[in-house]
């Protein structure tokens, strides 16, 4: 009998949650930016889905993992040729198709091949924050890019430290570019003289 009022009241809540647009895994932490190509493809047109150029966050607030994300899609309709998905703790905020200089707008051959992509934002987050220059500092935020470059497809992970006089400040010490595709760091620009 309790087996079956736990299925029923699951049952329940989901339809709940779906009722109110919300899924399962909203309450399973931060979506990865990878979840959140799947999220945005819900809010753009079928020719647009998964042409995904660039994905962005803000920097992140009370941890390493940035709540605020922006996935940009190629929109051959768009004047602009870019459609963009705001989300906020894995939920939408926004779908734009905003304005750009005419020397800044993308080609359809900037979109990523997906395939190819075997590491996500949180895998870059791990590999970034355990750079062995990292290793004495009190790391306070990141915030990630992802796109393609004449390196291949890279994540740009900007990294803050708390100062050392005054820690509960922080200031950005510089990036770490990870290819998306192996996993491994491309190349650092740190300075951790930033911190005293």
């Amino acid at each position: 009998m309790k087996i079956t009022t736990t299925v029923l009241n699951r049952q329940l809540l989901c339809a709940a949650l779906a009722a109110f647009g919300l899924s399962q895994t909203t309450f399973a932490g931060e979506p990865t930016a990878f979840d959140l190509i799947k999220e945005g493809n819900r809010y753009v047109g079928e020719d647009v889905k998964d042409k995904v150029l660039q994905i962005r966050s803000e920097k992140s607030i009370g941890s390493l993992t940035p709540n605020i994300w922006v996935v940009v899609y190629y929109d051959s309709d768009a004047s602009a040729k870019t459609t963009e998905v705001k989300f906020g703790a894995g939920q939408k905020l926004e779908v734009k198709r905003p304005g750009r200089a005419p020397w800044d707008i993308p080609h359809a051959d900037k979109v990523m091949d997906q395939g190819k992509l075997n590491t996500d934002s949180d895998k870059a987050i791990k590999t970034a924050t355990k750079e062995p220059l990292l290793d004495k500092l009190t790391l306070k935020a990141t915030q990630l890019r992802l796109e393609k470059t004449p390196d291949g497809t890279v994540w740009k992970v900007r990294v803050w430290a708390a100062k050392i006089k005054k820690p509960d400040q922080d200031v950005d010490i510089g990036e770490v570019v990870i290819s998306a595709e192996t996993g491994k760091v491309i190349r650092t620009d740190l300075h951790i003289n930033k911190v005293d």
